[in-house]
């Protein structure tokens, strides 16, 4: 399996964190002199708390327990991102957001996509992998016949086919601990041009924060590395990343949105390829309904696990002090349970 340099900063993550170095100065304009860091959800959040240290003041625009795709901005949210010294967000995710920084925040806010290389997502990929392999095997039983195609093949793939087999660029980038790391050397430049005197410390800090992602991510890569199984079979598709990091399959009941319903065709699709590839488990989320990802387990026999896409963290999970490598190194086991390398 692939294991690429966390210290590799992509040009184009500098490019927007150097936007920010023209507004540069000494501290920021907290009333405690540190930089006042307006974040979109948790995972950016956390990134700038353990870059920043103590000079910075990170707000959370999501509170916990909330989806960041439904997150609706107060005149108070709308307030701190006007107001404060550095935004970071992720545009495409909260479309609400983006408005608001295009129009108070445009000149001192970092968009963490343009420090990493992303990735789309093909909602049909899979199956029509399966697909594949099942046309060739019905060709080599049938070769006699075939010089004549069945009555109406194309006509029905035609009909069942989806209309677009990209849906989109999968937004869910700190789940690869490699891409996280990028993102916090991005906002450690950005706020080193905030605050120039404190620019080695925030180096320093995120020098750490990229060591204890490596360790996450060896400890993933030598987690999975007996499984018995590369698929897993998600409410929603928010693992691609992961999945691209460490090999595996990602096969999604419903689309990159977890508001966004699948209909019978793509549930009849998992399904069978649930049964037909011997998945044991359904991978449904802390923040979203399980309702979808029970209906299909106990169609196919299959049972039900938490999988966090890290989104946000729940009240409960914050009161106990969680934080992403808690949360991550559970996913860790939910995998090696569901992948037989326990």
């Amino acid at each position: 399996m692939r294991r690429s340099s966390l210290l590799i900063m992509p040009i184009a993550g500098l490019a927007a964190a150097g936007t920010l170095a023209a507004c540069g100065g000494a501290g920021g304009s907290g009333d405690d002199g540190a930089i006042d860091v307006v974040a979109a959800f948790y995972p950016l959040a956390y990134a700038a708390e353990q870059v920043g240290g103590d000079d910075v003041n990170v707000t959370n625009l999501t509170p916990a327990g909330q989806e960041p795709h439904d997150l609706e901005l107060a005149p108070s949210d709308i307030a701190a991102i006007e107001e404060a010294d550095y935004v970071v967000y992720l545009k495409g995710f909260i479309p609400e957001l983006d408005a608001a920084v295009e129009e108070y925040a445009a000149d001192k806010s970092l968009d963490v996509s343009t420090a990493v290389d992303t990735i789309g997502y093909d909602s049909t990929q899979v199956f029509e992998d399966d697909h594949a392999d099942e046309h060739a095997e019905d060709e080599h039983a049938e070769e006699d016949h075939s010089e004549e195609p069945a009555s109406g093949t194309e006509e029905e793939g035609e009909e069942h086919g989806h209309d677009e087999e990209l849906e989109g660029t999968d937004p869910h980038i700190w789940l690869d601990p490699t891409r996280y790391a990028q993102i916090g050397a991005a906002i450690a430049d950005g706020l080193a041009g905030l605050d120039d005197a404190n620019a080695d410390r925030y180096a320093t800090a995120a020098d750490e924060f990229t060591a204890n992602l490596t360790e996450l991510d060896a400890e993933f890569t030598d987690g999975l590395a007996n499984r018995t199984s590369d698929a897993i079979v998600t409410s929603h598709a928010a693992f691609g990343y992961l999945a691209d990091r460490y090999g595996l399959t990602q096969v999604a009941i419903s689309g990159l949105s977890p508001d966004q319903e699948p209909d019978t065709q793509r549930m009849a699709e998992v399904a069978h390829y649930v049964e037909e590839n011997g998945v044991t488990t359904i991978f449904f989320e802390t923040l979203v309904s399980p309702d979808i990802a029970e209906t299909l387990a106990a169609e196919s026999g299959a049972q039900t696990a938490v999988l966090n896409p890290l989104e946000g963290l729940t009240d409960e999970q914050t009161d106990a002090g969680d934080d992403y490598f808690t949360v991550m190194r559970e996913n860790l086991a939910a995998l090696q349970t569901a992948l037989g390398a326990a």
